[in-house]
């Protein structure tokens, strides 16, 4: 990794068409770093309101600051028809924690304390103890590799 480069650990969700705009916010985040993806789970709703969604996550290696990947997951959920307040979420990217190295990450205050749909799939791709949680049985679902 560049001296320049920091990792920021991201937070997918959708539950309208997730397919297509899981696909699209991997193609618009490969565009600006080195991607390792989480499986993508079948999780309900946190409210019990709404189809389930897909939930994943993501290790993003950017040069980016901070500042601008916290616009530009705006800009994507934008693009994507996302519509607040609503149980029709066509695209939720969430930064939870950036840093130089995965020993050193600052956790993004806002998203504290962690939900259990952030958790599960962040444990794939980064193994801290923020990220424990109990044995599940929410499925997976294939998406991504399907390009």
């Amino acid at each position: 990794m560049n001296a320049t480069e920091t990792i920021f650990a991201l937070a997918l969700a959708s539950n309208n068409n997730p397919k297509q705009h899981f696909l699209y916010a991997s193609e618009q985040l490969a565009k600006i770093g080195q991607l390792q993806f989480s499986n993508i789970y079948l999780i309900p709703c946190r409210d019990g309101v709404g189809a389930d969604y897909w939930n994943a996550a993501c290790l993003l290696k950017s040069s980016l600051s901070v500042a601008d990947i916290s616009v530009l997951l705006k800009n994507m959920e934008a693009v994507s028809g996302r519509v607040r307040p609503s149980h029709q979420i066509s695209l939720d990217v969430d930064l939870i924690a950036w840093g130089e190295n995965l020993e050193h990450m600052q956790f993004n205050p806002k998203k504290l304390p962690l939900a259990l749909d952030v958790k599960i799939p962040m444990f794939d791709v980064w193994k801290d103890n923020a990220f424990q949680h109990q044995a599940h049985v929410f499925p997976t679902v294939s998406c991504l590799e399907a390009k």
